[in-house]
């Protein structure tokens, strides 16, 4: 995938450069970003080096992942990280994809997140294909459920035992996003309808 950036009313949300690792090392010292994530603690200042000059390159290279850095128009501070990952099912007939994302601990309670996450999903409706995003987080994560839910998330329910964290499995929340959860405008955002012509048809089960 080539690299893309994003903009919203407040924010710019562009792929990860060499010279985020300072402010990505920094946000990381928070304790609940490697508390509720995947990133490593103690979180080193090499960590962040490798994350944004070489992990995150090669995720977009190599259609892994797509990571932005999330930044304020404003001042170019650095908001958080917010993508799409483990997208094996991305080019398969489930079209689907997983949103992910943290937040400096000083950037929390603006609103930042839930709009750098709508615009995320807006693109992956429109331009990539997806036809359900997946957001996952282990169980007790309070604050980026309600995040999820301010973007149109539904909660679908509990995976029980489905992480492995410090040796002990965990529970997992799940919830999804339809194109047809998304308002009206914002199903009409851009160039491209959602959901596409093309788009898979859906049958809910009645019940």
């Amino acid at each position: 995938m080539k690299h893309v950036t994003l903009t919203t009313e407040r924010l710019i949300l562009r792929p990860f450069e060499p010279s985020d690792a300072a402010a990505v090392h920094a946000a990381c010292q928070e304790p609940d970003i490697p508390r509720w994530t995947s990133v490593p603690s103690p979180y080193t200042f090499q960590d962040a080096e490798q994350w944004v000059g070489t992990v995150a390159q090669e995720d977009w290279r190599d259609d892994i992942a797509y990571p932005f850095a999330v930044l304020t128009k404003d001042d170019g501070s650095l908001v958080g990280a917010m993508g799409l990952v483990r997208l094996a099912r991305l080019s398969t007939p489930e079209r689907q994809a997983e949103l992910g994302y943290w937040t400096a601990k000083q950037q929390r309670g603006k609103g930042y997140t839930a709009e750098a996450a709508t615009a995320v999903v807006r693109w992956a409706f429109a331009d990539l294909g997806v036809e359900r995003m997946e957001w996952l987080a282990e169980a007790g994560n309070e604050g980026s459920r309600a995040v999820a839910r301010k973007v149109g998330f539904r909660m679908e329910g509990t995976l029980r035992a489905k992480l492995v964290r410090e040796g002990t499995r965990r529970d997992v929340w799940i919830g999804s996003l339809l194109p047809t959860d998304l308002p009206t405008e914002s199903r009409r955002a851009g160039t491209t309808r959602i959901p596409s012509p093309d788009a898979t048809p859906y049958l809910p089960y009645p019940g």
